[in-house]
């Protein structure tokens, strides 16, 4: 069974900073993209950063604030978060395009979501 586990959210001020992780475990053949979406109050999800090999792609919003990482050896992304605002606030999810072992393609994955709180 392939989860997807984030970790690493909570409640920061403005201007300051956060590191989110999320690891895939399970019995995987193959990770094609892990990225990282967020869905605000009332707002629908969105995304924010995603990696696939060595090309990243961001939300015009984080450019230059954010950046994503990914542990191939440990199936593994990161998304450092700097220069935070209030309007960043959300619900963190992880997002993963893997092949687990035993199927016969690439499939979508998310995690449960992590808070994250941008507030004075």
């Amino acid at each position: 069974q392939v989860q997807l586990v984030e970790s690493g959210g909570g409640l920061v001020q403005p201007g300051g900073s956060l590191r989110l992780s999320c690891a895939a475990s399970g019995s995987i053949f193959s990770i094609r993209t892990m990225g990282w979406y967020r869905q605000g109050s009332g707002k629908e999800r969105e995304l924010v950063a995603a990696i696939t090999g060595g090309t990243t792609t961001y939300a015009d919003s984080v450019k230059g604030r954010f950046a994503i990482s990914r542990d191939n050896a440990e199936n593994t992304v990161y998304l450092q978060m700097n220069s935070l605002k209030p309007e960043d606030t959300a619900i963190y999810y992880c997002n993963a395009d893997l092949w687990p072992r035993g199927r016969r393609n690439y499939a979508d994955y998310w995690g449960q979501g992590t808070q994250v709180t941008v507030s004075s």
